[in-house]
């Protein structure tokens, strides 16, 4: 027993090193990884050992092949897509959650976890300045969170109607219409259509020049309806008009959601709360905690005004499930999954680490990075193509095809990796800053990095 305990706690500092040692060394690296890199990924498509293998050698396989090949997204120059990196304290609360390897579905089996997601919804209530009596979901990501907050909202706007979906289906359902804005993310698109309400019977509203779904625009609202509003544009990080929009469909009895995956954190700082003005008045709202809360993947969160409609459409029993009792939370009576990881210890960890003040620092000190970026890039002559209005920048450096080989060089010179975009006609460098370790020194090595490339093309 002595022997196996020393190769286990062996393996785990081995591991610890090898992590660490990665995460120092990002800001050196070249954020994609090599040609060399990658073509050594085939090694790991051996057949399968006939005999077990020592598992210090699989480990330092792994690392050897694998952390090489991988994007550095965890590093401070990776603004490809709206995501964070890790804070340290959630690393290390991620690694000591998997060491307790907690199914956290049930209150009764895993009562540690359970209370420390009941706890951390608390305090994400009050970070976000929701309802403090909403009901949440931790999920894997935005789209799941999507699906989550809409199915309470297509069991509440039916069960309002007299039909019961979770037990009849759709089948003969009462038609529910959903309205969405013009420029609504593919993701919530998806989760309408795992729902069945269709990913071609949604109303499309139109929008503003940037992305803003209109108000004079909305259609009228009649029988079961779900309003479906935007808090971060995926593209300019511009808000719906959210206040007016929910003040029309609720006087016309309908639902409405917001799909907040990164722009709900604006409601953490007061420097740009009023971005988002009036969302607490929704009736659920879906945002990442991977994104700008920057924990490990996956951590998703889905909010509901509505409990009773989201225990409705999530919650199971059978006959070997202890139920919750009382005040107990059964975080699977809220969520898609039965069995998943202890999500919320990252989440309360983090807020923990960062205090309320701490969560607006770092979202603010993004929206300043990305400002920093559009100023730089306006200055040396490109043309900057939104109203930087939180932590989304972009960019054009003339035609399509002169923008997209500037996106090509710059991703293949290392210094930083922004993707490319199109948007209301116009190709463009999409530039998101998201990740707590990105500082003043990396934004101006990444707009020396871009400027210097787009000389070369």
């Amino acid at each position: 027993m002595r022997q196996r305990d020393s190769a286990t706690q062996q393996l785990l500092a081995d591991a610890a090193a090898r992590a660490a040692r990665y995460l120092t060394g990002l800001p050196d690296r070249a954020v994609a990884p090599t040609p060399a890199a990658l073509a050594r990924l085939v090694e790991l498509d051996a057949p399968i050992p006939e005999g077990p293998q020592d598992p210090a050698a699989v480990l330092a396989k792994l690392d050897e092949v694998v952390s090489p090949a991988t994007m550095a997204m965890a590093g401070p120059r990776f603004f490809g897509f709206v995501i964070g990196g890790s804070l340290p304290v959630t690393v290390a609360s991620n690694w000591l959650a998997t060491a307790w390897d907690q199914n956290t579905g049930l209150y009764a089996a895993t009562t540690a976890t359970a209370h420390i997601e009941a706890a951390a919804l608390a305090r994400l209530l009050h970070v976000l300045d929701l309802p403090r009596d909403a009901a949440g979901a931790f999920v894997t990501g935005g789209t799941v969170a999507n699906l989550t907050a809409l199915a309470a909202a297509r069991h509440r706007v039916l069960a309002n109607a007299g039909w019961a979906v979770e037990a009849d289906g759709l089948f003969g359902a009462p038609p529910i219409t959903v309205i969405v804005g013009g420029e609504a993310h593919p993701t919530l698109t998806k989760s309408l259509g795992v729902l069945g309400l269709g990913r071609k019977r949604i109303t499309r509203v139109p929008v503003d020049g940037q992305g803003r779904m209109r108000a004079d625009a909305m259609p009228p609202i009649a029988g079961p309806t779900i309003v479906c509003v935007q808090a971060g544009n995926v593209n300019t990080g511009a808000f719906d008009p959210i206040a007016e929009i929910t003040r029309r469909a609720h006087e016309a009895g309908a639902w409405v959601h917001v799909d907040g995956a990164f722009g709900l954190w604006a409601r953490a700082t007061p420097m740009r709360a009023h971005l988002v003005a009036g969302v607490e008045a929704a009736d659920s709202w879906a945002t990442d905690a991977h994104k700008w809360l920057n924990v490990p993947y996956d951590s998703g969160l889905a909010f509901v005004r509505d409990g009773a409609a989201l225990r409705a459409a999530m919650a199971i029993t059978a006959e070997y499930l202890p139920p919750a009792t009382g005040s107990q939370r059964s975080p699977s009576d809220y969520t898609p999954e039965l069995s998943r990881r202890a999500r919320g210890v990252d989440i309360w960890a983090a807020l923990e680490t960062l205090g309320r003040s701490g969560v607006a620092e770092m979202i603010e000190r993004c929206c300043g990075h990305a400002a920093r970026f559009a100023a730089g890039l306006a200055d040396a002559g490109f043309e900057v193509l939104n109203e930087v209005v939180l932590n989304q920048v972009l960019v054009s450096f003339g035609s399509p095809e002169r923008t997209l080989a500037v996106i090509a060089a710059l991703q293949q010179e290392g210094s930083c990796w922004a993707g490319n975009t199109a948007w209301q006609g116009r190709t463009a460098m999409r530039i998101s800053v998201s990740s707590w370790a990105t500082t003043e020194e990396d934004v101006e090595i990444s707009l020396a990095a871009i400027r210097r490339v787009a000389a070369g093309i």
